[in-house]
This record gives C-alpha cells, sequence and structure tokens, in this order.
C-alpha cells in the first residue's frame, strides 16, 4: 500500500503520536503526502501535540511563557496557539530536559548503587514540577517583593493561592525538584568553602598547599597563570576552565571560591534559590568563578542580596492551612516515598535475599 493512498485523518493521527519536534519534521520530509498534510491547517496542532510528547505538560509550560506582571500567577490562561510560542515553549522544554538529566544525577549522588534512568512518567512530573516552580519565581522572586514584606499577609497570600492549585503530591514533587535546584546552587553555582577544600584535595591529594578563604583578590585572569608549588599544568589542562579554578598561582587563590561555612553559605543559597531554573544552569555552565557569579546578581538590583526565596516558607504555610505536617511532607521526599523518583530499584541483594527466602520455604 502506498503512502498516498493512505486516508488524511490516518496520517495526522501519526503524525500527532511522533515523540518530538524532530520526529514531526522528519516526518514531513518523507514524502510530498505527508508535506502537504503536514503543511495544512493541522501544522499547528501536529507540532503542538509533538512539544507536549517531548516537553509536556505545555498547559503549565503556556503558564511560564506567557506571564506577566499584569496578571495574577494563581490564574490559569489559555492561549492560542503560534509559531512564537511553540518557539518559548521548546526553548523552556530544552532547559526542562537538561534538568531530567541533573535530577538522576543529584537525586542519588550518595546513594548511587541505586541510581537510574527516569521512566517517561518520572520526566513527565519532573517538567511538570519544574514549570511550577519556575513560574512561582517569576512571579514572587522579583524586586516588587523586597525583604520587609515578605512574609506579610498580603505578600502570603498571592503565593498561597498559587500553591493551593496543586494537590499535597504535587506539592511534594514541586519540594523534590527544589531540593534538586538547591544542591546544584550550593554545589556548583556557589560552593562553601568544604566543598571547595574537598574538591581541592581530590584533585591534588598530596598537596600541602594551605587555601586562603574569604580573600578576594581583584586581579584579572591571566592567560596561563604562572604555578606555585609544582602546580604548573599543560595548556591541554589549563584548557578547562573547571580546572583550571582550582590550581592556585601568584595571581589566583583558589580558596576565593568559596562562598562561606555553614550559615554563611545557607544564606547565600537562600539568595540564589530567586533565580529561574534556565539562569542556574546559564550560571553554572558559564560562570564558574565566584567574581561572574557576583557580577551577575549584581546586575539584578540590590532587592537580590539578603533576600532569601519564599517558595519552601509559602509551601509550609499552605500544608499547615490543609492539617498536614510540612516535616511530615520534608522527610517523605527525602526518603523516596513522595517526590518525582517513588522508591528505589529492586537491587540484586534483595533479589538474592527474595530467592533464598523462597528456597528455604520449598
Amino acid at each position: 500500500m502506498l503512502f498516498d493512498d493512505l486516508p488524511a485523518e490516518t496520517v495526522t493521527q501519526i503524525f500527532l503520536h511522533v515523540p518530538s519536534v524532530t520526529a514531526a519534521t522528519n516526518l514531513s520530509a518523507t514524502c510530498q503526502y505527508f508535506r502537504k498534510i503536514y503543511s495544512s491547517s493541522k501544522r499547528l496542532v501536529i507540532l503542538s501535540q509533538a512539544v507536549e510528547n517531548q516537553y509536556g505538560p505545555i498547559h503549565d509550560a503556556i503558564q511560564v511563557v506567557t506571564y506577566n506582571s499584569t496578571q495574577p500567577a494563581f490564574v490559569a490562561r489559555s492561549i492560542p496557539l503560534s509559531d512564537a510560542l511553540l518557539r518559548s515553549l521548546v526553548q523552556i522544554g530544552r532547559t526542562a530536559a537538561r534538568w531530567e538529566k541533573l535530577y538522576t544525577f543529584k537525586k542519588w549522588k550518595s546513594d548511587f548503587e541505586n541510581r537510574r534512568l527516569l521512566t517517561d512518567t518520572e520526566r513527565y512530573t519532573l517538567r511538570r514540577a519544574l514549570y511550577r516552580i519556575w513560574l512561582f519565581s517569576l512571579a514572587y522572586h522579583t524586586s516588587a517583593f523586597p525583604r520587609t514584606i515578605r512574609a506579610t499577609p498580603e505578600s502570603m497570600r498571592p503565593r498561597a493561592l498559587l500553591l493551593h492549585n496543586f494537590n499535597t503530591g504535587e506539592l511534594a514533587e514541586m519540594l523534590d525538584v527544589h531540593n534538586i535546584i538547591r544542591d546544584t546552587i550550593s554545589t556548583n553555582v556557589c560552593p562553601s568553602n568544604g566543598t571547595i577544600r574537598r574538591k581541592f584535595q581530590k584533585r591534588f591529594p598530596e598537596s600541602n598547599y594551605q587555601l586562603v578563604f574569604n580573600v578576594h583578590l581583584n586581579y584579572p585572569q591571566p592567560s596561563a597563570p604562572f604555578s606555585q608549588d609544582g602546580y604548573y599544568h599543560s595548556s591541554s589542562n589549563m584548557e578547562s576552565k573547571f580546572h583550571s579554578k582550582f590550581v592556585p598561582s601568584r595571581y589566583y587563590e583558589p580558596g576565593a571560591e568559596g562562598w562561606g561555612d555553614d550559615i554563611l553559605h545557607y544564606y547565600v543559597v537562600e539568595d540564589m534559590l530567586k533565580l529561574d531554573p534556565e539562569q542556574i544552569l546559564y550560571l553554572k555552565d558559564t560562570c564558574p568563578y565566584k567574581m561572574q557569579v557576583e557580577s551577575f546578581t549584581h546586575n539584578l538590583g540590590e532587592w537580590f542580596t539578603n533576600n532569601g526565596e519564599t517558595f519552601c516558607q509559602t509551601l509550609a504555610h499552605v500544608i499547615v492551612q490543609r492539617g498536614e505536617e510540612p516535616e511530615e511532607i520534608r522527610e517523605a521526599v527525602r526518603d523516596g516515598a513522595m517526590g518525582v523518583a517513588v522508591g528505589k530499584l529492586f537491587r540484586k541483594q534483595d533479589m538474592h535475599e527474595s530467592l533464598t527466602i523462597g528456597c528455604r520455604a520449598i
């Protein structure tokens, strides 16, 4: 049977079930008949479904890309499809896809024996939670909400109304993703003094060099830093900005990359959690040095500094209003009973024990 003999409705259904936008465009290039159907009035419907299959739920993504301060964030918006809207959805969908990969690493960072890929359902859940956190950040982590009013009833009410749109299980999913974002900031974007010390010792285990923390050296980065105490590396090694970050020289002190210990570092991370997921990935990828991150946040305005995020506070407020305990939700997320990836893999040891018990029973 030739493709040209297929009914247009059947071909349209095939387009609607492709897994990605790239697959839809590739399918449209198969033959002239497929191209004709793809280029018809069904094109936006086909592309929107492809975006849904790859980066959905697009309903939550639309709330992010169409948000503006003239509309309350807790009221859902329905927007007609357009090419510009689909391009925006693909852009934030790609960001969400990157967080899918980060999640698997961060979630099981210490429990690496159980690390695994997320299922399709879990990836969908993660993206949904990420879009909702993103909307919260866009709406309530702005200069319109300075530190002086963050805890007032007038400021709390719209934030709570947004989170009231989601059930407790969905709030736990958002908290789970929020914890991954927090870990990314505290480890990769704004590492503590202790993290810098551990990473330095891991790279130079035999070194006796003493890191000096909280010393800001405002010297420009040389193209090929002269190293001290035998820390000279070839240009091939120095090409990595993340590696050179830990190489001390007469112009550079790795300890200056630390953001403080304990309490000081905690408040720095709280401030940085006001950034949206795309901004955090941008800092992680392009700003390995503390000076670069400080320059980025300085351009946001004075309201950003010493003004922590409000998501966790609002989430606890909403859970209490529902007659539940916030700490129980936090523990359930930590234990894997609630959140995006619920439960652990059935490990080989568990399988062996089950088989042993079964054999004894026989």
